[in-house]
Parts: C-alpha cells; sequence; structure tokens
C-alpha cells in the first residue's frame, strides 16, 4: 500500500465524516429531520441518494465478478434492474411521497402501512419492523464482507499486528465510520454523503472499463474475442429458462426495498419527480455500464496477460491496484467504499427508524419526546451493526449471494404490499397482514430448502423473489376479498 493511496482514502473519510457533522447541526432535532431530513432532499440528492444506497458493494465486486466468471449473459441481471427502478419512479415514488405526508406524516414505510390500515396497525408495524430487522441485518453484512475483502486484498499488513485478520479489521473500519457519520447526521447525514459518493462510484465506473480496455497491456482489438470462457460475449449462450427469469426479476425487489423507497419519502414535493427520476435513471444506467464493462474487460486484460484471481468478486480491486497511480488507486478504492458505505448507512437508519418508531414507542413509550427518539434511533443503528459485523465474520461469503437473499426477502414482502396499498383501494389491513407474512415465509422457505438459484449463472433453481412476489400478491388479493365486508364495517 503506498503512501498516495492512503492519502486519498484518508481523504475520503474525512469528507465523509465532516459531511456527517455538518448534517448534525442542520437537521436531527426532530424525528423528522432524523429520519427524513424534514422531507426537504432537492431532485439531485435524492435522486443520487437512492442511486448509491441501491448500488451497493455488489456493483463494484459482485456483478463485475459474476460478469467476469460467466460472461454477457449475467449482465441479464442489470437489464431487469434498470426497468425495475424505472417502474419504481413512474408508479411508486410521486404516489407514496404524497400519501405518506397524507395520511398522518408517516416517516417510515412500517407508520405509513399502520396508518394505511388502522385496523391492523400494531401487527403491521410490528410484522414489518420485525422483517426489517432481520433483512437488513443480512444486507448490512454482505457490505461489511465487501470492505473486508477490500481490506484483505489490498491492506493486507498494513496495520501490522493488530490480533485480527486483514479481512475483520476491514469490517470494524468500515463499520466504524458508517456508525459516526449515520449515529450523528441522521437521514440528511447519510443522504448527502450518497450524492457524493454517488459522483465518485460514477467517475470510477466510467474510468476503469476505459483504462482496461486502451490503457497499457489493455484488452482492445480483439482480446474480448479470446477469451477460453464459451460464449463469453453472448447474452444467451448457457441461458435457461428458469435463468433468465431469475436474473430479470431483480427488478421486481425494487418496489420492496425500504432503504430506496423511503428517498421518495424525502423529496421536497411531488412536482420534483420527473427531475429526480431522468437524473437517477441516467446516473443508473452509466453505472450498470460501467459494471458490466469492468467484469468483461477485467476478464480479457487477465487472460492476455497471465494473471491469477482467486477470488473474482475483488477484480475490481485487483485491476485498481494493478493499472494506477496510487494516488488514483485510492480515489478507486474510495468508489468502492463509498458503495458500500452508501447502502450500509441507508439500512442502518432504516432498521433503527423501524426499532423506534415501530418498536419502542409502540411498545414501550409511546409519549417519548423528540430528542429521546432521536437518540434511540442512534443506539439501534449502532445495535444492528453490531448484529450485522457478527454475520459478516465468515470471509468466505459471497457479496451477491448475500444481497441476493435479502433483496429478495425485501422485495416479496413489502413489494406487492407497497404496490396494491399505493393502487387498489379495495386492499384491507387483513390482505396486508397476510402478504408480509407470505411473502417474507415464502423466500426464507424457498432459501432453506435449496430451491433457490445458484449464482453466477443462475444454476440449478429459480431466484426466490418469484415465488415469494406472486405468493404474497396472491394471498394479498384473496385475503383482501374474503375480508372487505368486515373492513367496510369497521370503517377501515
Amino acid at each position: 500500500m503506498q503512501t498516495g493511496t492512503i492519502i486519498s482514502l484518508a481523504l475520503y473519510f474525512i469528507l465523509m465524516l465532516a459531511i456527517g457533522l455538518w448534517a448534525w447541526k442542520r437537521s436531527t432535532d426532530t424525528s423528522e429531520g432524523y429520519l427524513l431530513a424534514g422531507r426537504g432532499l432537492s431532485p439531485a440528492v435524492a435522486a443520487l441518494s437512492a442511486g448509491a444506497s441501491d448500488m451497493s458493494g455488489w456493483l463494484l465486486l459482485g456483478l463485475p465478478g459474476a460478469l467476469y466468471v460467466s460472461g454477457l449473459v449475467e449482465a441479464w441481471i442489470g437489464i431487469g434492474l434498470f426497468f425495475g427502478a424505472l417502474v419504481n419512479w413512474i408508479v411508486l415514488a410521486p404516489r407514496l411521497r404524497q400519501q405518506t405526508e397524507e395520511l398522518g406524516n408517516a416517516l417510515t414505510i412500517p407508520e405509513f402501512l399502520a396508518n394505511r390500515f388502522p385496523d391492523k396497525a400494531v401487527a403491521l408495524r410490528l410484522v414489518s419492523a420485525l422483517i426489517v430487522v432481520v433483512f437488513f441485518s443480512v444486507y448490512t453484512a454482505a457490505g461489511l464482507v465487501g470492505g473486508g475483502k477490500l481490506f484483505e486484498t489490498s491492506f493486507a499488513g498494513l496495520f501490522g499486528n493488530t490480533g485480527m485478520s486483514d479481512y475483520m479489521l476491514g469490517i470494524w473500519v468500515t463499520a466504524l465510520v458508517v456508525l459516526a457519520y449515520t449515529m450523528v447526521g441522521g437521514f440528511l447525514a447519510v443522504s448527502l454523503t450518497d450524492f457524493v459518493q454517488g459522483l465518485i462510484m460514477v467517475a470510477a465506473l466510467v474510468i476503469m472499463p476505459l483504462v482496461i480496455m486502451f490503457g497499457p497491456g489493455g484488452s482492445a482489438g480483439g482480446s474480448l474475442q479470446q477469451v477460453e470462457v464459451p460464449g463469453f460475449l453472448s447474452l444467451t449462450q448457457g441461458l435457461t429458462v428458469l435463468g433468465f427469469i431469475s436474473a430479470v426479476t431483480w427488478g421486481l425487489g425494487y418496489f420492496g426495498q425500504p432503504h430506496i423507497i423511503v428517498r421518495f419519502m424525502a423529496v421536497r414535493s411531488v412536482e420534483d419527480m420527473p427531475t429526480a427520476r431522468n437524473i437517477g435513471m441516467a446516473w443508473m444506467g452509466v453505472a450498470l455500464i460501467g459494471a458490466i464493462g469492468i467484469g468483461l474487460a477485467g476478464r480479457a486484460y487477465v487472460d492476455r496477460n497471465g494473471l491469477v484471481v482467486d477470488d473474482p468478486e475483488t477484480i475490481f480491486i485487483v485491476l485498481a491496484n494493478l493499472l494506477f497511480h496510487p494516488l488514483v488507486t485510492g480515489f478507486l478504492l474510495a468508489a468502492l467504499l463509498a458503495a458500500i458505505m452508501s447502502t450500509i448507512s441507508s439500512q442502518l437508519l432504516v432498521a433503527s427508524s423501524s426499532l423506534t418508531e415501530d418498536f419502542y414507542k409502540l411498545f414501550f413509550r409511546k409519549d417519548a419526546g423528540e430528542r429521546e427518539s432521536v437518540n434511540v434511533g442512534r443506539i439501534c443503528v449502532a445495535l444492528v451493526a453490531l448484529v450485522a459485523i457478527l454475520i459478516a465474520r465468515n470471509p468466505d461469503s459471497e457479496v451477491l449471494g448475500l444481497v441476493s437473499n435479502a433483496w429478495a426477502g425485501f422485495g416479496a414482502a413489502f413489494g406487492p404490499l407497497i404496490v396494491l396499498s399505493l393502487t387498489w383501494d379495495r386492499m384491507t389491513g387483513s390482505g396486508a397482514v397476510a402478504g408480509l407474512i407470505t411473502g417474507a415465509v415464502v423466500v426464507g422457505a424457498w432459501i432453506a430448502l435449496g430451491w433457490n438459484a445458484a449464482m453466477p449463472g443462475f444454476d440449478g433453481g429459480l431466484y426466490e423473489i418469484v415465488p415469494g412476489f406472486i405468493a404474497a400478491w396472491l394471498a394479498i388479493v384473496v385475503v383482501s376479498k374474503a375480508t372487505q365486508a368486515e373492513a367496510v364495517a369497521q370503517g377501515s
């Protein structure tokens, strides 16, 4: 590790902490300020914050790694995600922004659901909070695994004999920096750091593929055609029907990701949504193309130069260390940390908000004041982080595998519920509870039984979000129709 790289990373960490301190002085005195930045995000900040919190370490580790191994066929994941995100911005974003404010100024997704279906308010808030905490612990762990892999690959031995592995040291450093600015600055700090991190990420995702292909020893001039993997540049080579469905249905997950859709709740007005959507989708398109380019061009570069990459998910890190000046390497590694930390911070804040608003204030301190609620939220951020650290301890964990499980859990449990609650007037509270539980249970059972698709390649099964999403949607419709008369009688 060279001095220039260390300087770049140090400047990045200082910038993130400085943003946290700045935000602390402006919007953390109230629950609305701490959890939603007072619903005052500009379109650009909201868009890049949504994108950066969505595109976690999997964008620079998991997705390039999958393409590095299997080729262009893995790009179907990105295609599915792009169209899912577009529908999310068009259908959900304006409705969620308007209805969460109209229905009791809800600060969290569980609170919105409770206000939407008051006859099942307690059940919805409790079950929602439980699902949020469980799946976000796994999702946050995926980000910490990325931080551990970064330190293990790039910083080996840098900190001397600390009594722990480089992998665990990376997990702790990543977690502590994120905790510092999230606990202090709340949603405003998370959103502003996401905005900066989104700019850093997209710059890195443009720079690296170009340098790999056209720099010294690059893979331009037909080297991509020389990769030994059969059909490496084919979108259909080895693709099965189940594999195709498993890949493109990642897009279904967008409708139920609390850490993403909460950005819609924080945009300053519904009129700003089209601008935010255009900025967000442009950013996402460039980011996905860059990640795909890193995986493809990276494999060509490695094969052409006779290199060995033990863990495909570290291809971005390996090439950053090989191809760039130390100052630029530090910037690229900061981009990876940005992808990891932007998502972790969003997940920690949403999980802590559910624990505070939908558990602590519901069952222990209904009359808790604003300052007490904010402080409890900060404690909950730390608790969820500790659980995630425990889950992430295994250095053999795969970032994309952990992300896929959590993504499916949220997409199936909350996706149909959020879509129908915003668009179907005949939905009932009983239907909402049924959908929430059904989606989570089906996803968990599908994984436990080993019926889910293995990645890369999506071999051997069907991605668990598909049966979970369908089952949850059917449960909501069937139970809602069966209980509509009861709901009308109760006035819900």
